[in-house]
C-alpha cells in the first residue's frame, strides 16, 4: 500500500514566522531599490544645484565614483561578514540581532543621505565627499549584515523541508513585491510632497519624504523580523565550516571550468541589465516628459515577474534551461530594439520594458539552478565538495553589477544633461543620442557577449548533471576505511532495511552498474512505504541536493549509500523531502528521506529502494539472512549480515 509524504498544517507560530519572515524579504528589497536604484536619480538630478553647471556635474561623478569604488571594496569585506554572522551566539539568536540592528541603522542612515548634509555640499565640497564616503560605506557594510544575515535565516526557521519551502516561496513574493512597489510609488510620493515639481522630478522635500518612507518601512519590516520569526535551535545547524573568502572564491572559479563560464556569463549579463534597468526611470522623466507614467510600468511588471516566476518550472520541463535562457536573451534584445524606436509612445515603451523585464526573473533562476549543479560537478571534477563557495559566487556577481552601473549611470546623466533643473523639454538631440546609445546599444552588447560565452562553454546541461550525480553517488564511500579497534570489537554485523517492501536481490535491479556489484555489495526493496530510516547510529557523510539518496558512515564502520529509484536523479528533489546536512548524527531508526511514491510513478520511473556497503573491500563476507521476496518491515528486523575483516567475499547477488 502506497504512503505518501503527510504534510503537517502549520501551527499559528509558524505562520506568524512565515509572514514576519515575508514582511521582512519586502522591506529589504524596497530598501535595496531604493538604494541602487533611486538614490542615484536623487544624486544626479537634486543633490548639487550650486548654480555653476560644470562644478554640479564635476560632484556628481565624483559622487557617483566613490559610490562605484565603495562598493567594489565591500565586496572583499563581505566574506568577513559571513564569518561573524557565523560565530554570532546571542539570547535573540544568531541572526535576529543583525536583521534588526543593520535595518534600522541603513535605515537612518539612508534618510541622511538623502538631504545635502546642512548644506555642506556647497560650502565645503570636500568635507561633504568625506563624510559622505564614510557615511556610505557604513550603510554598505551594515546593509550586507542585514543581508547575508536575513537571508541565511531560512534553515534557522525550520527544520522541516516543506516548511522551509513554502518559507522561501513566501519570501520571494514578498521580495518581488517590495522591490515593484518602490518603483511604483517613487514619482506620486516625489512629487506629492514636492513644492516644486520641477518638470516631473520633484524637488528635494520630495525625496525626501520618498526616503522617509522608505527608511521607516525598513525599520518596522526589520522589527518584524526580529519579534515575529523563531530560530530552532538544534545540533544540525552547528557551523562546520569558515565562510569562504574572496581569494577563495576566485580559485574555486579557475578550478571549476563550468562554474567560471556561468559566472562569467552572468557577471556580463548582469552589468548590462543592471545599466538598463537604472536608465529606465531617466527615460520617463527626460525623454517621454511623463515619470507618473513610470508607476504603472512598474505595476504591470509585479503582476508579469510573478507569473513568469510561476511558470519557471514548466518551462524548464519543456524546453531545458539552455534553450531557456537564449530565448529570454532573445526576448530582451528585441525589448530593445523596439524601446530604441518607442519614442514618446507610451504603448510601445510599455511593451519595450516588459519584453526586456519579464525573462530577468526567469534568467535569474536559470542561472541559479547551473550554478547549483556547478557543485556536483565540482565535486566530480576535482574530488572535492565547496558549497558555500560555490553558492557564495551569485550573490558577489550581482553586487558587483550593481556598482558598476551605479558608476555608469551618474557618468550618463553627466553625458546627457539629465541633471539638477533639467526637463524633458531642456533635453538636445545630442543628449539624447547619447543616452540612447549608452541605455540601449551598451547593454545589448554585453547582452550578446553573455549569450555567446553561455552557448559556447557553458555545457553542464540537466542530462550531464545527472550522468554526474549518478556516478558520484555509485563511488562514492569507496575510500571509507574501517578502524581496527571497530573490526576487532565487531566481528558480525547486522543491517536492517532502512524502508518497508518486498525484499529483492541487487542482481535483479535494472541498473547495471547496482545489479554487477560495482558500487558494493547489499540489497534492494520494493517499497510498500515512503519514509527511509537510518539502520544503524551514523554519521551523514553524503547528501545530494536532488534529495533521492543519502551517504551513511556507521560507527560501525559500514558506508551505506541507501538510493531511492533509477533515475530519479532526473526528478530534481521533486517529491523528495530531507532535512538531513552532511556531518549531522543521526541514532538508528532516524527519519533520513521522506518520498511520494506516486511522483516517482508519474514520472516513469522504478521507485525500487537500493542499499549498497561502498567500502566492501573492507569487510570479508556479506550474507543476506531474509529469503528474497519477503515482506520486511523498516528497522525492525535485520536483511543482510557482514562479517568484519578484510573482504575476499562473494557479492550478495548471487547468495539467494
Amino acid at each position: 500500500m502506497e504512503k505518501s509524504v503527510a504534510v503537517k498544517p502549520a501551527s499559528g507560530k509558524t505562520a506568524v514566522s512565515r509572514i514576519s519572515y515575508a514582511f521582512g524579504a519586502f522591506g529589504n528589497d524596497m530598501f535595496y531599490g531604493a538604494l541602487s536604484t533611486y538614490f542615484i536619480m536623487f544624486i544626479t538630478t537634486h543633490l548639487f544645484n550650486t548654480g555653476n553647471k560644470a562644478q554640479n556635474n564635476q560632484m556628481i561623478v565624483y559622487i557617483t565614483m566613490i559610490i562605484t569604488v565603495l562598493r567594489i571594496v565591500e565586496l572583499f569585506i563581505d566574506p568577513f561578514i559571513g564569518n561573524l554572522i557565523d560565530r554570532t551566539k546571542t539570547r535573540f539568536g544568531q541572526f535576529k540581532p543583525w536583521v534588526v540592528v543593520g535595518g534600522t541603522i541603513t535605515s537612518i542612515i539612508l534618510l541622511v543621505l538623502f538631504t545635502n548634509l546642512g548644506g555642506i555640499n556647497r560650502t565645503n565640497p570636500i568635507l561633504y565627499l568625506t563624510i559622505f564616503a564614510i557615511l556610505y560605506i557604513t550603510m554598505d557594510i551594515f546593509y550586507s549584515f542585514k543581508d547575508v544575515a536575513f537571508w541565511s535565516m531560512i534553515p534557522a526557521l525550520s527544520l522541516s523541508s516543506h516548511e522551509r519551502e513554502r518559507t522561501a516561496s513566501s519570501a520571494r513574493i514578498g521580495s518581488t513585491l517590495g522591490g515593484g512597489l518602490v518603483g511604483v510609488i517613487v514619482m506620486p510620493l516625489v512629487l506629492f510632497f514636492s513644492l516644486n515639481k520641477a518638470g516631473g522630478t520633484g524637488d528635494a522635500r520630495g525625496w525626501f519624504s520618498f526616503a522617509l518612507m522608505v527608511a521607516i518601512v525598513g525599520i518596522v519590516t526589520a522589527l518584524a523580523v526580529g519579534f515575529g520569526t523563531h530560530e530552532v535551535q538544534s545540533d544540525i545547524r552547528k557551523n562546520k565550516e569558515n565562510t569562504v573568502g574572496f581569494k577563495q572564491i576566485i580559485g574555486a572559479l579557475t578550478k571549476n571550468d563550468q562554474l567560471m563560464w556561468i559566472a562569467l556569463t552572468y557577471g556580463i549579463y548582469a552589468i548590462g541589465i543592471n545599466i538598463l534597468n537604472s536608465l529606465v526611470l531617466y527615460y520617463f522623466t527626460f525623454i517621454m516628459g511623463a515619470s507618473t507614467k513610470f508607476s504603472i510600468f512598474q505595476m504591470l511588471n509585479i503582476v508579469v515577474s510573478l507569473i513568469s516566476v510561476s511558470i519557471f518550472p514548466k518551462l524548464v520541463d519543456k524546453f531545458n534551461r539552455r534553450n531557456v535562457f537564449a530565448v529570454c536573451i532573445a526576448l530582451m534584445l528585441s525589448g530593445i530594439l523596439l524601446f530604441t524606436f518607442a519614442g514618446k509612445s507610451f504603448l510601445l515603451v510599455l511593451i519595450a520594458a516588459e519584453l526586456f523585464q519579464v525573462p530577468q526573473a526567469v534568467i535569474f533562476l536559470v542561472v541559479l539552478m547551473i550554478i547549483s549543479d556547478s557543485v556536483e560537478y565540482g565535486q566530480w571534477k576535482l574530488g572535492h565538495r565547496d558549497e558555500s563557495l560555490t553558492l557564495s559566487v551569485r550573490p558577489l556577481l550581482d553586487k558587483l553589477g550593481g556598482a558598476v552601473s551605479n558608476g555608469v549611470v551618474g557618468q550618463i546623466a553627466v553625458l546627457a544633461g539629465m541633471t539638477t533643473g533639467a526637463t524633458a523639454a531642456s533635453i538636445t538631440g545630442h543628449g539624447v543620442f547619447v543616452f540612447k546609445l549608452m541605455m540601449f546599444a551598451v547593454p545589448a552588447v554585453f547582452l550578446l557577449i553573455a549569450l555567446t560565452i553561455f552557448w559556447k562553454k557553458s555545457t553542464l546541461t540537466e542530462k550531464r548533471h545527472a550522468e554526474i550525480v549518478n556516478e558520484l553517488e555509485k563511488t562514492w564511500g569507496k575510500e571509507v576505511l574501517v578502524d581496527e579497534a571497530v573490526k576487532a570489537d565487531a566481528t558480525s554485523i547486522q543491517i536492517t532495511s532502512p524502508v518497508a517492501g518486498s525484499l529483492i536481490s541487487l542482481k535483479d535491479v535494472s541498473d547495471q552498474t547496482f545489479a554487477s556489484g560495482q558500487a558494493g555489495n547489499g540489497f534492494a526493496v520494493k517499497p510498500s512505504d515512503g519514509r527511509i530510516l537510518a539502520p544503524f547510529d551514523a554519521t551523514v557523510a553524503q547528501v545530494f541536493s536532488t534529495r533521492h539518496a543519502v551517504g551513511l558512515v556507521g560507527d560501525n564502520g559500514v558506508a551505506l549509500l541507501i538510493h531511492i529509484g533509477i533515475g530519479t536523479v532526473a526528478m530534481r528533489g521533486t517529491g523528495f523531502t530531507s532535512v538531513l546536512e552532511k556531518g549531522q548524527r543521526v541514532k538508528k531508526g532516524t527519519e533520513l528521506i521522506e518520498f511520494w511514491q506516486p511522483a516517482i510513478q508519474k514520472a516513469g520511473l522504478d521507485d525500487t529502494v537500493i542499499v549498497t556497503v561502498t567500502n566492501s573491500d573492507q569487510f570479508k563476507d556479506f550474507k543476506l539472512i531474509e529469503p528474497i521476496g519477503k515482506t520486511v518491515t523498516a528497522n525492525n528486523q535485520a536483511v543482510m549480515q557482514i562479517t568484519a575483516g578484510n573482504q575476499d567475499a562473494k557479492p550478495t547477488n548471487d547468495e539467494k
